[in-house]
């Protein structure tokens, strides 16, 4: 049996993304404009160059390659352009609600101070809401970072506490579970913040990270996650407890054959309410439109499971009540117009 979603109705089907960083987003194209803006030697004088350097094999040579590109990110309105350019992008994927994340200690740690980050990142989920996209800013900590600096990156963004609705956790998971972080995450939510955390897929101990984020410490969601089919007690609490996972098909491709698409299904058939995001995509080359796509050909999906999965997407956003109302409305018109 082979799917019925064409690529117009994976890519027009409103959804919500949930797992996207920000820096993730840095297209050859803009990371060379703003090396040479800044006058910095990167080592590449075109697109193409730029583009053969995004190669990697694991998650230690990705971040080898990830976090250096940062460097050109310097001043306000180039967190703006970054930001904008992927809002642009997720409208064009049929995203209605945008829930991003951004790791400020990779920018503090190289002297750009945290407000110009925030600000710039800020005021670019402004313009996209005036262009009609709901859309959010999510502060998340590196984990193979120390306490000490996490606990100083809150206290440094709490004076920018409107701009930004949660916290997560990131970066290289080996020898660094969420339980390292205990104490931040605890005043991240006395602070009245939305807490999810990254729980990658195969990690030495990841049922134990997912266990901790869950029952320890607080996590409303788990980013990647679907290590959980390994303690169906673990499955049964999500459910039960409306956990949601958000999944992101292209990058598990870079880990495993299988894209953790069976997991997906497992999760969904199971009532968990799995999402898919599209991670880093100038990275693992794709958008989101692109991982829908992606997941139902590779698994014969049918519309109506990637309607559940938009849905999903919905249900587990940090948005009122009345807003998912009304963007569940506008799958349900979508839907019924193709």
């Amino acid at each position: 049996m082979s799917t019925d979603v064409t690529r117009e109705f994976a890519f027009g089907l409103p959804k919500a993304e949930l797992h996207l960083h920000l820096e993730g987003t840095l297209e050859p194209d803009l990371k060379l404009a703003l090396a040479r803006k800044h006058g910095i030697d990167i080592g590449q004088e075109t697109v193409e160059e730029v583009r053969a350097t995004y190669q990697f094999n694991d998650l230690t040579s990705f971040l080898a390659v990830y976090y250096p590109a940062m460097n050109v990110l310097q001043d306000e309105d180039d967190f703006h352009d970054l930001a904008a350019a992927y809002f642009e992008r997720a409208r064009a994927g049929g995203v209605v609600r945008a829930e991003c994340f951004f790791d400020p200690q990779a920018h503090t740690s190289r002297g750009v101070a945290i407000g110009t980050v925030i600000r710039g990142y800020h005021r670019a989920v402004v313009e996209a809401r005036q262009m009609g996209l709901s859309a959010d800013l999510i502060l998340c900590f590196l984990r193979d970072m120390s306490v000490e600096s996490a606990l100083d990156t809150l206290q440094a963004a709490m004076p920018y506490r409107d701009l930004f609705i949660g916290v997560g956790l990131d970066s290289d998971e080996r020898d660094n579970p969420p339980t390292k972080f205990a104490r931040v995450f605890e005043l991240a939510r006395n602070a009245g913040l939305h807490v999810t955390m990254h729980c990658d897929i195969d990690q030495v101990g990841s049922i134990d990270h997912i266990r901790a984020a869950l029952t320890e410490l607080g996590a409303q969601r788990l980013d990647h996650g679907t290590n959980i089919v390994e303690d169906p007690a673990l499955v049964t609490y999500a459910r039960d407890h409306g956990i949601g996972l958000t999944s992101c098909p292209l990058s598990n491709s870079f880990v495993t054959e299988e894209m953790k698409g069976r997991e997906i299904i497992e999760l969904t058939a199971a009532g968990v309410k799995v999402s898919v995001n599209s991670d880093d995509p100038a990275y693992f080359g794709g958008y989101i439109g692109e991982n829908y796509l992606a997941l139902a050909q590779r698994f014969n999906l049918t519309r109506a499971d990637l309607e559940r999965i938009a849905r999903n997407s919905i249900d587990i956003s940090w948005i009122p009540q009345d807003e998912k109302d009304a963007l569940l409305a506008r799958i349900d018109r979508f839907v019924a117009e193709n």
